[in-house]
């Protein structure tokens, strides 16, 4: 009875490790903390679409940008904060342009109908009639409705130059 034990806790141990082994997974079989395919290809089309809305803020295209950004979106600046009509007006007048945004590193994390994007870039504009580069992280949180993804936060947090 003894030798049936054993092998019986052997056995018992051995389906635990296999019940372990295959709780983190998903019904396919992949890990279950791997990004599924949606997610990924939501992850590549908010980079696209974060990189495409700095180029109609260098051209000043307030009509895409209209669409792109949410009626309750809120803009974060070094001189001040906003919504979503003052920061068309202000990038349709030219009180900001946003020349040319170099993004060095970009990352996406998504959380339910949630996207929050971490840019590090360095922004080529001009401010009030004068020409300035400053390293920021930008913060652009988006929301999506009806299957569209809405920027409803862009935050700019100037970087410390070393």
């Amino acid at each position: 009875m003894k030798k049936m034990t054993g092998t019986m806790f052997i056995a018992a141990l051995c389906l635990l490790y296999v019940s372990a082994a295959t709780a983190n997974t998903t019904a396919n079989g992949s890990p279950a903390d791997a990004p599924e395919l949606p997610a990924l290809a939501a992850e590549q089309a908010l980079l696209q679409l974060s990189k495409q809305k700095w180029q109609w803020m260098a051209d000043k295209d307030v009509a895409a940008l209209d669409k792109l950004f949410d009626a309750k979106s809120v803009f974060v600046h070094m001189g001040g904060s906003w919504g979503k009509q003052q920061e068309l007006d202000v990038i349709q007048s030219g009180g900001i342009h946003y020349k040319k945004a170099d993004v060095h590193q970009a990352t996406v994390q998504l959380i339910d109908n949630t996207a929050i994007l971490l840019n590090r870039i360095t922004l080529l504009a001009v401010v009030g009639g004068r020409e300035v580069s400053n390293n920021f992280i930008v913060t652009e949180v988006y929301v999506r409705k009806n299957n569209d993804w809405l920027l409803a936060s862009l935050s700019f947090t100037k970087l410390l130059d070393k």
